[in-house]
């Protein structure tokens, strides 16, 4: 029981250092003079991240690489069965007026490359630099096409907005966010992984199944908020959009970085099932990004029945 209520512990402070690292690098950034442009294309994208990263480096160190390769993998396999099928049984989201498909396409993209990775066995430096050369050319693109989004915006009068900035707030409340954010993240991924590790023994599973279900379950939470309430406010394009761009982070950032910190054993299982699961999921995308159908309940009741299975299936084996 302990270690359960340790791991939650962890999921928490993981979460809200998340937070708050990203408030105050946001405003920090601001203040100095950063576009806000570029901002949110790194500042936002890395430190939403950053308890899945934080988590995987550690697990790394820890020679427990099942949790940091199970944590991308099923955190992937979630964002789409999960984070798009509990909000699709409140409200149907109208993905048909979204268009995310070149965002689609470069998601297939990184999952394909990662699956080819993968079969090498290890995720090692090798491995690393090619995910993150396929990260910064998709920075890259995003970036352009951002820059061109800009400039038809102020050109029509709008202005962008990012989340959490605050111009009032004071050098010291920032310098604040910024410590709790730094401090709280490796404290946070520490307890989260050695009880995690510690549960994966007392029920006689492998870490690569806690990384698959506990910690990828519980590393989706910010994800799976965040997609209730914009399918709520009938913002579609945000919860489709948050998904495709969170899975290609994952994979590329996540796993490129933690590879570099020491080479991450890739289990057989996931060779087997858990990376076909993930491409299967995400393939699953391609009617309401292609073919203009919106995630109704129906859908909605589709995707969590196969997460549920899915649970189902890694746990009993």
């Amino acid at each position: 029981m302990t270690a359960w209520l340790l791991s939650g512990l962890g999921l928490l402070i993981l979460l809200l250092a998340g937070d708050a690292l990203v408030k105050g690098a946001v405003n920090l950034s601001l203040r100095i003079g950063i576009p806000a442009l570029i901002v949110s294309l790194t500042i936002v994208a890395f430190g939403t991240s950053a308890p899945e990263l934080l988590i995987s480096i550690k697990a790394v160190l820890d020679d427990v690489p099942g949790i940091a390769l199970g944590n991308v993998v099923g955190s992937n396999t979630a964002n789409i069965l999960l984070v798009l099928g509990v909000p699709a049984l409140l409200a149907t989201m109208h993905t048909s007026e979204c268009q995310t498909r070149k965002s689609f396409n470069h998601m297939i993209a990184a999952t394909l490359l990662f699956i080819a990775l993968a079969y090498r066995g290890v995720f090692d430096w090798i491995a690393s630099l090619a995910l993150l050369a396929a990260l910064a050319a998709m920075l890259f693109d995003a970036a352009r096409d951002a820059m061109r989004h800009q400039r038809a915006d102020a050109a029509c009068g709008a202005d962008d907005e990012l989340e959490g900035v605050d111009p009032d707030m004071a050098g010291w409340q920032i310098g604040v966010f910024l410590v709790l954010g730094l401090v709280g993240l490796p404290l946070g991924a520490s307890l989260l992984v050695d009880n995690a590790t510690i549960i994966a023994k007392e029920f006689g599973v492998s870490d690569t199944v806690i990384g698959l279900t506990l910690v990828a379950i519980g590393t989706s939470l910010p994800e799976l908020a965040t997609t209730v309430m914009a399918a709520l406010r009938k913002q579609a394009d945000v919860v489709l959009g948050s998904v495709i761009g969170s899975n290609m982070f994952n994979l590329l950032a996540i796993i490129g970085v933690a590879g570099l910190v020491g080479p991450i054993a890739v289990d057989p299982e996931f060779l087997r099932f858990d990376l076909w699961v993930m491409l299967g999921a995400s393939l699953l995308l391609i009617p309401f990004v292609y073919f203009g159908k919106d995630i109704t309940r129906i859908w909605g009741i589709a995707l969590t029945a196969l997460y549920a299975t899915y649970l189902i299936v890694v746990l009993a084996g």
